[in-house]
């Protein structure tokens, strides 16, 4: 796979570039277009060749240690074609050390995925922009779960999802109208985030207020009924204010019969003390999301079932509302230029009321008492003779949560040696009640050509059990960069946490449980800097999972210490071609040695073992001023070394050895752009049994684009071959598969005023 495409180059020179000549370029002044329409050149220092953004501290601050004599000249980058194009790469992170760090001096590796990669792609959802980071890959809505389920190197990020530096456990279908970006970092990241990050953090970037008056309107229109608006404005109030507000609105058709989404939202922020030392921060986000659930295809013969993509096994009734309201104030003081205080408050709510239908079961009559298939569901029936047992996933989900963070960063030396350290302190109150509801008698439906039909009139619903839990967390962690020498730094970081939670069940099991954990979190790296163009290191962290981490519990479980697990990573960066092409690559081990198993039908104990071993890397810049690039690959080795369920032996559920993903842009002429590239995933299983393999797909999509001052039009084609594949898993009823979107025309308007 890899031999054919276009990233096989990045791939090979990710491996051989440690013992390469570094290469600088002589380049004229860059001029690139911002989102807002305006143009901004961007001369290069002919000291170092450095781009610009390096001198003013956003490409790395690193040193400029490489001899000019050795520097070799690279065809000059044109400001023309450049002015058309939009830029991939990112310089910094604020994921990987809770304050904007270049990616250089972050030990781990981060895929940053900015707002023109999201407008290039016609991304709207925050499950497509992940599709650009590999070794994510899609759940969906689970028990007491609901919204955009996610894994991360093979380990659940459910509850690993971030927005502006705060967990974000609202339940809710995330959109990208109001984000700047997304930064995933990967590798077990207690020590920063707090109880989670097995298989790392994502991290979601609102946009900023700032001093610029701006606005832009944005409308997509699209096949099978698919309609967007957004609006983003931004107005200086004073020298040191400002205010923006970003807005949207969807209705959403898709290749799958019956779905639709109509969601809209509103993000306000304002901004005071802009460039002073004391600046004040007052934002929002209010969403609405009216969704129709998609639970997929039930397995046949250990694969999904083969019916076409767009068959639907819901009923037109189900729906999915959700209300999210998330309000953050922030302060930040800078007593000096090594001195800064901050404070941060978040307080947010959701409300979920789905009444949703999924299949359950494939059975061989259309009784209910008809024989149901099991374990992978083998048979030698056609599916012209099987039918599908329906069951309601009713609830009415509430959370809340309120978190405030203060920290402080002090830069000093002692002697020769420089400490870049960062000190706080969270506390956070959770709240979730989740009250179900069991809808009876409902249909069975053949497999093949299910009839589209609301609830039925027979149709009952009794009230299910109603959980309550609450937690309460407080932390304290210091991390601290020693830069030794110009070429050495290392990364030492603690966090203790303390983590108290308790539930209640009203039918469930167990009625009552609580519990109290206390765990110290590490983190370290080595980092070394040769030159200002690469940069190598070795790192380790570590995480923890409580058993009531997301304010649920499988029964049994409740007593048992945290899950713990270990992250080894070594890896390298280069900024190549004066930093026009940044490369990572990195091999990485993550162990949770003590996971959760069965061992008998009433007790649990902390006897299992989980290991990924694993390679990614990545390449993003612009190869020449016309051609961009953006793209990663990542090869997960994923097994459950020890378990007492019987899936020892076993590759966790939703883990594919390899993922790549790859795109690409070519400004044709100084107004017309092309571009495009695949995604690709290899073969998962549904579940841990390793039942049911659903194969592996590559999708290949398009982009067309026309560029001016004003406005942009754009043209964009999704699944181009229509290819048939598979998108989320879910590991219940046997394991069920979510078909992903077919082909799909998209054409936007950008107009900037």
């Amino acid at each position: 796979m890899l031999n054919h495409t276009p990233l096989a180059t990045a791939l090979a020179l990710a491996l051989t570039v440690p013992f390469a000549t570094p290469v600088v370029a002589q380049t004229a002044p860059m001029q690139t277009q911002t989102s807002n329409g305006a143009i901004t050149i961007a001369q290069n220092d002919t000291q170092n060749n450095a781009p610009a953004s390096a001198q003013n501290g956003t490409r790395s601050g690193a040193q400029s240690n490489a001899p000019a004599a050795d520097a070799q000249t690279l065809p000059t980058i044109g400001v023309q074609a450049q002015a058309v194009q939009q830029d991939f790469q990112a310089e910094r992170s604020s994921v990987g050390a809770k304050t904007p760090t270049a990616l250089r001096d972050i030990p781990q590796t981060v895929t940053v995925i900015n707002r023109d990669l999201l407008a290039s792609q016609g991304a709207t959802s925050f499950t497509d922009a992940l599709r650009n980071a590999p070794g994510v890959t899609i759940g969906a809505a689970e028990g007491g779960q609901i919204g955009n389920n996610i894994n991360l190197r093979g380990f659940t990020a459910q509850n690993d999802i971030y927005l502006d530096g705060f967990r974000d456990r609202n339940q809710y279908y995330r959109d990208t109208f109001d984000l700047e970006s997304l930064e995933v970092l990967y590798g077990p990241s207690s020590m920063l985030f707090g109880r989670g990050s097995t298989g790392g953090v994502i991290n979601q970037v609102s946009k900023k207020a700032n001093l610029k008056d701006s606005a832009e309107v944005s409308g997509m229109i699209g096949t099978d009924d698919r309609y967007r608006s957004t609006v983003d404005v931004n107005h200086k109030l004073t020298d040191t204010s400002a205010i923006r507000l970003n807005a949207f609105g969807q209705s959403l058709g898709s290749t799958r019969d019956v779905m639709k989404n109509k969601d809209f939202g509103v993000a306000p922020e304002l901004r005071f003390g802009i460039g002073t030392p004391t600046e004040i921060t007052l934002s929002a986000l209010i969403q609405r999301n009216n969704d129709m659930p998609d639970y997929g295809i039930q397995a046949l013969n250990g694969r999904p079932s083969p019916v076409p993509k767009n068959t639907f096994y819901g009923l037109t009734s189900d729906r999915t509302i959700q209300d999210v309201q998330i309000f953050t104030a922030a302060i930040k003081h800078k007593f000096s230029d090594d001195l800064t205080l901050t404070n941060q408050t978040q307080i947010s709510h959701s409300m979920t009321d789905a009444r949703e239908t999924a299949p359950q079961s494939v059975l061989t009559g259309p009784l209910s008492s008809s024989t149901a298939l099991t374990n992978g569901n083998f048979t030698t029936l056609s599916p012209s003779q099987l039918y599908i047992k329906l069951q309601s996933h009713d609830r009415v989900i509430e959370n809340h949560a309120i978190y405030n963070d203060t920290m402080v960063e002090y830069k000093f030396n002692t002697g020769p040696i420089r400490h870049d350290l960062i000190a706080g302190v969270e506390v956070g109150r959770d709240t979730y009640t989740n009250q179900a509801y069991t809808r009876n008698n409902l249909p069975i439906v053949p497999m093949l050509n299910p009839p589209i039909m609301g609830t039925p009139s027979n149709v009952t619903t009794t009230v299910g059990n109603y959980a309550d839990s609450s937690a309460n967390e407080i932390a304290a962690y210091l991390n601290d960069t020693i830069t030794l020498t110009p070429h050495w730094k290392i990364i030492g970081g603690l966090r203790w946490d303390r983590f108290s939670a308790e539930i209640s069940n009203s039918i469930s099991a167990p009625r009552y449980a609580s519990q109290t954990n206390y765990f110290t979190s590490v983190r370290t790296g080595v980092i070394y800097q040769p030159t200002d163009w690469q940069s190598y290191y070795v790192s380790y962290g570590t995480s923890f999972n409580p058993s009531l981490e997301n304010l649920t519990v499988t029964n049994l479980t409740q007593n048992l210490a945290p899950e713990s697990t270990k992250s080894y990573e070594v890896g390298g960066k280069w900024d190549l071609f004066g930093g026009n092409i940044s490369v990572t690559s990195a091999i990485f081990r993550e162990e949770k040695d003590n996971a959760r198993t069965q061992v008998s039908p009433t007790e649990y104990e902390l006897a299992g073992d989980i290991r990924v071993d694993g390679f990614q890397t990545s390449v993003t810049g612009h190869i020449t001023d016309k051609w961009q690039v953006f793209g990663g690959y990542t090869y997960m080795d994923a097994t459950i070394l020890k378990a007492a369920d019987g899936t020892m032996g076993h590759t966790p559920a939703n883990t594919p050895r390899n993922t790549l993903t790859f795109w690409t842009t070519y400004a044709i002429t100084p107004h017309w752009e092309i571009g495009g590239g695949p995604i690709y995933m290899s073969a998962r299983y549904a579940s841990n049994t390793n039942y049911v393999r659903v194969p592996g797909y590559t999708r290949w999509d398009a982009t067309a684009a026309y560029h001016a001052k004003k406005y942009d039009v754009r043209l964009n084609l999704l699944n181009l071959t229509n290819k048939y594949y598979y998108d989320a898993l879910i590991p219940s009823d046997g394991g069920r598969s979510v078909p992903g979107i077919g082909r799909t025309l998209l054409a936007t308007f950008d107009y900037r005023f």
